[in-house]
């Protein structure tokens, strides 16, 4: 039934997110559209409910009630950005909006928004670390929680994974085409190209 009811959340969420922005962009009712994307959370909130009752009701705790709060979390941590992503995407596209901002290749500009995706990412694994803990601690020490901390510790490896990719970002920044040899003319002491 979990697993149900986590994918009934992943297609709502699209229904949801595809109708708010007909709303906003075809309909022209803005408002109507921001109301049904704000809709969304509700989501989130019905599965964990439902994941707590079923729990409650002594289900033995096992990968699907993981999945439940992995799907929570990362929903917390990315589905903003997700749902911010599209609606630039569709506003540029059927409503004659500016182009979506695409983010930076090179240089510092480019470590920087690696950090920033990694919070988000971080945002979702520690929402998820936080709902599988409360839900070991729910369970209690009589229940088999091996499931549990099977997901948690694959939250600490997403983190890790994010933490390890913004920070070659940062150590090694990407430079952008042509820099990389003018820098080395330069600390040859060979002059450049006459400009």
């Amino acid at each position: 039934m979990i697993v149900t009811l986590i994918v009934l959340c992943e297609t709502a969420f699209w229904v949801l997110l595809a109708a708010g922005l007909a709303l906003r962009y075809v309909a022209k009712k803005p408002r109507l559209g921001g109301a049904v994307l704000l809709c969304e959370p509700l989501l989130e909130v019905v599965l964990l409910v439902v994941t707590a009752v079923d729990l409650k009701n002594g289900a033995a705790p096992d990968w699907k009630h993981g999945l439940a709060a992995v799907y929570i979390g990362f929903t917390v941590g990315l589905g903003h950005s997700t749902i911010r992503w599209v609606d630039a995407h569709v506003a540029h596209r059927f409503a004659g909006g500016p182009p979506p901002v695409k983010p930076p290749k090179y240089g510092m500009a480019r470590a920087v928004h690696e950090w920033r995706v990694a919070g988000r990412w971080t945002l979702a694994a520690v929402t998820a670390l936080a709902l599988l803990q409360a839900a070991v601690w729910y369970v209690g020490g009589d229940g088999d929680v091996a499931s549990l901390r099977s997901w948690q510790r694959t939250m600490l490896l997403v983190v890790g994974i994010n933490v390890v990719i913004a920070a070659s970002y940062t150590v090694f920044p990407k430079r952008g085409p042509g820099r990389g040899a003018e820098q080395e003319r330069d600390t040859k002491g060979v002059p450049g190209p006459p400009g």
